[in-house]
C-alpha cells in the first residue's frame, strides 16, 4: 500500500483553517493521497470519544496503515497519540505542531474542550511509531514553551523550535508553512 498522509486540525477548528488548505493543495499537486477529517467542535461535541469514533471509519476503512503519516495540531497531536496507543495502530510518521497534554487554563471552552484528550502515558506512542517530529514555538501565546517542550521532550525524535512562531497558526501568520512540507519531503526521501 502507498504512503498517505492525515491532516488533523485543532480545537475549534476545521480543515480549512491555518495551514491545513495549504498542505492538503501541496501535496495532492505531488499527486500523495491526502485525507483531513473535520472532527465535531465546540462544548458538548469536542470530545476523545467523539473524534476517536470520526478517525475509527478511516482505520476501520484500512487507510491508516504502516505507511501513514500525520500531521496534527494543538490539541491533534495528544489526541493522535491516544488514539494510536489505545487502537495499538502503528504509523510510518508523525508530525506535530505545537502539541501538548495537560490542563492550559485559557479559558473554560477551551479546558472542557480539551480534557478527554488528555493521557497519563504520552511516552508509549513511540511504541506505534518510530519517526516523531514536533515543531513548536517559544512565543506561543496559547500554550506556554516549557509545556510544548515538556510534550516534545516525552514523544520526539527530532524537535523544531520557531522562535516567533506563535501558536503555528493562521493568527501567528502560518497560512502556508514551507517548513513542515520540506520536513514531509525529507521523509519521503529516506
Amino acid at each position: 500500500m502507498r504512503e498517505n498522509y492525515f491532516l488533523i486540525h485543532g480545537s475549534f477548528g476545521n480543515p480549512y483553517v491555518n495551514w491545513l488548505p495549504y498542505l492538503y493543495k501541496e501535496l495532492c499537486e505531488r499527486n500523495k493521497e491526502v485525507y483531513v477529517p473535520d472532527f465535531p467542535t465546540g462544548v458538548g461535541f469536542q470530545n476523545y470519544e467523539n473524534w476517536s469514533k470520526s478517525l475509527k471509519v478511516y482505520l476501520d476503512a484500512g487507510l491508516i496503515t504502516e505507511n501513514t503519516v500525520i500531521l496534527a495540531h494543538s490539541i491533534a497531536p495528544v489526541f493522535i497519540c491516544k488514539f494510536l496507543i489505545k487502537n495499538k495502530v502503528k504509523v510510518k510518521r508523525l508530525i506535530f505542531v505545537c502539541g501538548f497534554n495537560n490542563y492550559l487554563g485559557i479559558n473554560d471552552e477551551y479546558d472542557n474542550v480539551n480534557c478527554s484528550m488528555y493521557l497519563k502515558n504520552l511516552g508509549d506512542v513511540k511504541a506505534y511509531c518510530d519517526e516523531i517530529i514536533c515543531f513548536y514555538s517559544k512565543n506561543d501565546p496559547y500554550v506556554s514553551y516549557e509545556v510544548e517542550k515538556e510534550f516534545a521532550d516525552t514523544v520526539a525524535t527530532e524537535q523544531v523550535v520557531i522562535a516567533d512562531g506563535g501558536h503555528l497558526n493562521l493568527e501567528s501568520g502560518y497560512r502556508e508553512f514551507p517548513e513542515l512540507l520540506k520536513y514531509i519531503e525529507e521523509g519521503e526521501n529516506k
